[in-house]
């Protein structure tokens, strides 16, 4: 955030004085209020996390928008026993190359994460009746632009996930927290 404040004086002659203008740069941070979920270090559903890797020039962000369950969408095929689940949940999910080196996009990061410390992973079904918009697959985002849309996950309709984590291999995971129904 930029804050400019502008000043004017009286000198001792009584003439104004020359404009001084101070300017000031700002990095504000989500107050853990409108950031932090129930648990340390969880964000909100809809905060957007900052991700800078200096060393690979990569400077990203990353936000987990929404989550359904169910979807409330036009239902795709409902999941197969070997998937695991009864229905299926989306999280709505956005990434943004801010600058820096182009980046790769893909679904295998996203995951959801329960109390019992079980986790559900994408089932790497996309196209056909999957929900739309999905989430691209192995796609390359350059700076300036982002990705986003739907992630499936095959889920249990008597259990509902604790977060949605996204974990790109060699970095922290960033969590956000599932809103109770």
């Amino acid at each position: 955030m930029l804050i400019a404040a502008t000043a004017t004086a009286c000198g001792s002659s009584g003439q104004p004085a020359p404009r001084i203008t101070v300017t000031r740069t700002v990095t504000a941070s989500p107050n853990a209020e409108t950031a932090a979920g129930p648990n340390d270090g969880v964000l909100r559903m809809g905060a957007k996390k900052a991700i800078d890797d200096v060393e690979n020039n990569v400077h990203t962000t990353v936000q987990a928008v929404e989550y359904q369950q169910p979807y409330k969408g036009p239902q795709p095929q409902k999941p197969e026993d070997f998937q695991g689940g009864d229905t299926w949940a989306t999280a709505s999910v956005k990434v943004c190359n801010v600058n820096g080196a182009d980046i790769t996009v893909d679904q295998t990061v996203w995951s959801l994460a329960y109390e019992d410390g079980t986790s559900v992973e994408i089932t790497g079904s996309t196209g056909g009746d999957m929900p739309k918009p999905e989430y691209p697959m192995d796609k390359t985002v350059k700076p300036g632009r982002c990705a986003a849309g739907l992630v499936a996950f095959p889920v249990s309709s008597k259990k509902r996930p604790e977060r949605v984590v996204y974990e790109p291999d060699g970095a922290e995971p960033v969590e956000w927290s599932v809103p109770k129904p």
